[in-house]
């Protein structure tokens, strides 16, 4: 069974060339197979997902403005890790509640997953949230989040827009491929 295997090359060199409002830029300088490598990655605080089901197995997505490539897409409720010392599983409650106001009676992991291994190095932990319930909130939401729309949609249906790239966000691609082997469930459509 393939396995990533983590590698630890001796570190000549790191520092930040630019330091940004949520992740930074790094210049590292390392020992690999023999020679020195120079690579600028984003260094990011890493990050949490949820992916709500509920007893009918529909996906909770929601829909939010991302400006880099200048579209809403349908995500899952999802956060950085900014709050020192918080557990990631704490974070996913916090998001699911700060982002829908819904809480879950279980909580799941489904998978870990690396977003741009290639040039960041952020890690986004995705749960699945089960026995959902909305509790709402009074919390004055900012920027995209503003106008941001959720809805409710069957896992098959969800899984047949991912399969068709008529949703792209990586981590609702993953949550949902991932649900979708966990609980069973083909794609309708």
């Amino acid at each position: 069974m393939p396995k990533d295997q983590r590698v630890d090359p001796k570190i000549l060199s790191s520092e930040i060339v630019f330091e940004g409002k949520i992740w930074d830029i790094a210049r590292e300088s390392f020992e690999y197979n023999g020679g020195t490598l120079v690579r600028e990655f984003v260094k990011h605080p890493g990050a949490v997902a949820v992916l709500a089901v509920d007893e009918q197995q529909r996906v909770l997505l929601i829909r939010q403005y991302r400006h880099p490539v200048r579209s809403y897409l349908w995500e899952i409720p999802a956060g950085l890790l900014d709050v020192p010392g918080e557990d990631r599983l704490d974070a996913a409650k916090r998001e699911l509640m700060e982002e829908t106001g819904y809480v879950a009676e279980r909580w799941t992991k489904l998978t870990d997953f690396m977003t741009t291994p290639g040039g960041n190095d952020e890690v986004i932990t995705i749960f699945l949230a089960e026995g959902v319930a909305h509790e709402g909130h009074d919390l004055e939401l900012e920027g995209e989040e503003v106008d941001m729309i959720k809805e409710w949609f069957p896992l098959s249906e969800a899984l047949a827009s991912v399969l068709a790239s008529d949703i792209q966000s990586p981590s609702a691609v993953v949550a949902i491929m991932a649900a979708s082997h966990k609980l069973g469930v083909k794609a309708q459509g």
